[in-house]
């Protein structure tokens, strides 16, 4: 008797884990996508993966739905560990009725983010469906209402992470925007709020999925999605160490691996990092290669606003956000896409306890009717409103030039930053030598040889660390061969940082 029980429950299991059956499944695999099933299993440890709500079904009778009630009803749900470390997961299963959202497919969504709140730990959901189920109408609605509300609970409160493994459209695509990173994969993801069709009705703009929402458009013109990869293995493995960087939640600090790099690693090239000629470019990834712990850096938004650089690394084991200019592109000046992508990523590391690693070699922020039109002003106040409302240790260190409000920006003194180095090659001065010459010494505009005399100067004065250093604005003048052992020493300095800013409900940033 006992034995038949048993045997019903592993066919039930057999049946469910089946999804929309081997065709379907062979459909999936066709297209280059795992199934919902062997991604779970692919971002999990191995054997860690503990399922909720395997046999639920949807509760609708409209329009024949009654005659197919899939177990599952087309979303996985559990969780399970990587590394070791307990995580929260929904995978869309787009074998099953398109993976489509009902009710009941939100409801165990909304189980495991509850979960995941509750007990202290990220949430990664899998997003592949053809959107709300139509013949559930408003039901559908209000499931995706429903997760949507728990995205903005649980947000500050446990890392959210999307992988876009499929299409995602309409209604479907805010739960991941209000999630702190998308991946997605190229060729076989899109996300759009209307698709072609729509589009080409209402607009009479002629655009593929591909165009319109894809990998390409999303990581690099959208800042939508901040990674995009070849298939869904490198995406989830991308995740993966991903993870492995952040905490479990605003409760804990993140992770401590083991590390294997002298703290005090002197880089003598990094003496000669910046060329002789101030305006000459040079790749500042370098000198956040030759800081991180074994040169190992996770970059994020790597395709779009190149001006800056964000991403982590590990500093005697412990995570790190790093913001830095990039004089290899624009000059690396602040300008709308940099200050927005930027100020995400601060504010993203504040939530979490993540101390912030930021390298600046900026001239300024970016002229012209382009910027000014789109409000450069309300962008670049971003940048600024996230460093200065941000209480986790902050260490900066100035390589060239620190011009103008920029300067202030990028996490000065004045924007309570902990610990401000300098090289001795920086220039922190309101704007460059020329442009400040003409406009001290509009009378002999004339004469090139005063100007030029001038401008000497000017720069014998001011382009030069030494100014900001008698004011106390920078703590010390380094050596850049000894920057990863200053930095380093630096955030150990700050390890117990306790700092409150005055109560308040929340505020309100320049969006």
């Amino acid at each position: 008797m006992m034995k038949d029980i048993l045997q019903k429950l592993e066919e039930h299991r057999a049946q469910a884990q089946l999804g929309g059956g081997e065709k379907r499944i062979a459909a999936q695999h066709s297209k280059g996508k795992l199934t919902a099933r062997e991604r779970v299993e692919l971002l999990l440890d191995e054997g860690s993966f503990e399922e909720f709500d395997m046999f639920k079904t949807h509760r609708c009778t409209d329009f024949g739905m009654d005659q197919q009630k899939p177990a599952g009803d087309g979303v996985i749900t559990g969780w399970g560990t990587i590394n070791g470390r307990m995580v929260y997961v929904f995978s869309q299963d787009f074998t099953v009725l398109g993976g489509s959202v009902s009710a009941t497919h939100a409801e165990k969504i909304c189980k495991i983010m509850d979960m995941a709140m509750q007990n202290g730990a990220p949430v990664i959901g899998i997003n592949d469906s053809g959107g709300a189920r139509i013949q559930e109408g408003v039901d559908s609605l209000a499931g995706y209402g429903e997760v949507f509300k728990r995205n903005i609970q649980a947000s500050g409160v446990v890392p959210q992470i999307s992988l876009i493994m499929g299409p995602c459209a309409g209604g479907a695509v805010y739960s991941p925007a209000m999630t702190d990173f998308i991946f997605m994969v190229k060729d076989s993801s899109y996300m759009f709020v209307t698709g072609p069709d729509v589009v080409k009705t209402v607009t009479n703009e002629q655009v593929t999925s591909e165009e319109l929402g894809g990998a390409s458009t999303h990581t690099k013109k959208s800042s939508v999605a901040d990674a995009a990869f070849e298939n869904d293995v490198e995406a989830i493995a991308e995740v993966r160490r991903l993870v492995d960087f952040l905490p479990m939640n605003n409760q804990q600090k993140p992770p401590v691996r083991p590390f294997f790099d002298e703290p005090h690693r002197a880089e003598a090239s990094l003496d000669t990092l910046i060329p002789e000629n101030p305006n000459q470019p040079y790749d500042m990834k370098e000198l956040i290669l030759k800081i991180a712990d074994e040169g190992d850096f996770y970059e994020i938004q790597e395709d779009f606003a190149g001006n800056i650089i964000t991403g982590f690394i590990r500093l005697e084991g412990q995570t790190v956000g790093v913001v830095a200019n990039q004089p290899m592109v624009l000059a690396g000046v602040l300008d709308i896409d940099s200050s927005r992508k930027a100020a995400r990523f601060v504010r993203f590391c504040d939530c979490f306890e993540i101390p912030i690693l930021t390298l600046v070699d900026v001239p300024g922020f970016l002229p012209g009717t382009g910027q000014e039109y789109r409000g450069v002003i309300k962008h670049g106040a971003k940048l600024l409103f996230a460093y200065g409302e941000a209480t986790v240790p902050k260490v900066t260190v100035i390589t060239r030039k620190a011009y103008g409000g920029a300067y202030v920006v990028m996490s000065s003194k004045h924007l309570q930053g902990d610990i401000n180095y300098a090289w001795p090659t920086s220039e922190i001065a309101v704007m460059g030598a020329k442009g400040a010459t003409e406009i001290i010494h509009r009378a002999d505009a004339g004469d090139a040889d005063k100007i030029a005399q001038h401008a000497a100067d000017y720069e014998e004065r001011f382009a030069n660390p030494f100014v900001a250093a008698e004011r106390g604005f920078i703590d010390e003048v380094i050596m850049p061969q000894s920057t990863r052992k200053r930095v380093s020493r630096a955030f150990a300095s700050l390890r117990n940082k306790k700092l409150s800013m005055p109560w308040k409900k929340h505020d309100n940033i320049p969006l």
